[in-house]
């Protein structure tokens, strides 16, 4: 039989579903290519390693951006390096593959993602909204007649949905994630210390004293860069206060998708969504305070989901189990 395998196929990192396996990868979405002929010389956490460190005869490439492809190649490079290692080298049919999509692309977008699937190895190659993924690796009862809303903040994209009997009722998806947290960081820091950082330094900021509300008892941390004056190597402390007012602007993005979808829900899923809460998922979902400040301005409970940076990838791959009960929701998303 066919292996069944679910990706989650992010902007800042791929993980991989299995039937009967579980998560078997979780790495970052990047590509090591030679600048002489092109060639793929590391794919997933090998190529992270060298970004910010990698000579002039290598370029580290992130072909996902916003949550869609932008380099198609590289993409089913990549593709082909994860479902190659998920599959097994001794196979005996192709896989089928499910990949989760943002609520918000084209029918081009869509396109390009399956057939990258398709000509990586995959036998047949299904897609599904990105929130409705998040919703069945939560553990959220979606198949009963009342409204729930996920927030599913990625690496590139925050996707904001009510969903009700299988299928999404109102979504909105913006191009903010936890990438344009470390950009916001990066960007305060060189502004107000005159200290250059990469973005693999303004994750890790954001990973150790990051908060989307103050905090009581600020943390505080060493932050190491260029001096933008002298040009030499120096280190700053910043607390967790500072990196509150870095990321005003892409939470504040965030805040507003959220608002956009409850004034569009029906007023019955409201009241289921006032009784139930709101879920999130995604790495950025574990910012500290992130759910606080949601239901600080909103009025609504917000709850973050047991292992949330793994509920697409999960629900993705039950999804491909489940294709029977899914099928209207996903036979709009060129299945053929």
């Amino acid at each position: 039989m066919a292996r069944k395998i679910g990706i989650d196929l992010g902007t800042a990192n791929v993980l991989v579903y299995v039937k009967g396996k579980g998560i078997v990868l979780s790495e970052p979405s990047a590509v090591a290519l030679s600048t002489r002929d092109g060639r793929v010389r590391a794919v997933g956490a090998e190529a992270m390693a060298m970004l910010g460190r990698e000579p002039e005869s290598i370029e580290v490439v992130r072909p996902i951006r916003n949550g869609v492809i932008a380099d198609y190649v590289v993409t089913e490079e990549m593709l082909r390096h994860f479902i190659g290692r998920a599959a097994g080298r001794f196979r005996f049919s192709r896989p089928e593959v499910m990949i989760c999509i943002p609520a918000g692309v084209t029918s081009v977008e869509m396109r390009a993602v399956r057939y990258a699937a398709l000509e990586a190895g995959a036998g047949k190659a299904y897609l599904i909204r990105e929130p409705l993924a998040a919703a069945i690796g939560a553990n959220i009862p979606i198949a009963q007649p009342s409204g729930n809303l996920v927030i599913d903040i990625g690496g590139g994209t925050t996707e904001v949905a009510v969903i009700s009997l299988n299928d999404i009722v109102v979504s909105t998806s913006v191009r903010v994630g936890g990438n344009r947290f470390d950009e916001a960081i990066a960007s305060y820091i060189k502004r107000k210390y005159n200290v250059l950082i990469g973005e693999r330094t303004a994750e890790a900021v954001k990973i150790e004293i990051g908060s989307a509300l103050p905090l009581d008892k600020p943390l505080v941390t060493q932050v190491r860069g260029r001096d933008q004056v002298t040009g030499l190597p120096r280190t700053i402390q910043v607390d967790s206060n500072e990196i509150t007012e870095a990321i005003q602007e892409p939470l504040e993005a965030i805040v507003n998708a959220v608002r956009a979808v409850l004034v569009e829900t029906p007023p019955e899923l409201s009241s289921d969504i006032i009784d139930k809460g709101m879920v999130m998922t995604g790495g950025g979902s574990m910012l500290r305070r992130i759910n606080d400040l949601l239901t600080e301005v909103t009025g609504v409970p917000c709850y973050v989901a047991d292992q949330p940076a793994s509920c697409v990838a999960i629900g993705t791959g039950l999804a491909l189990e489940n294709l029977d009960v899914l099928y209207d929701s996903l036979s709009g998303l060129d299945l053929t």
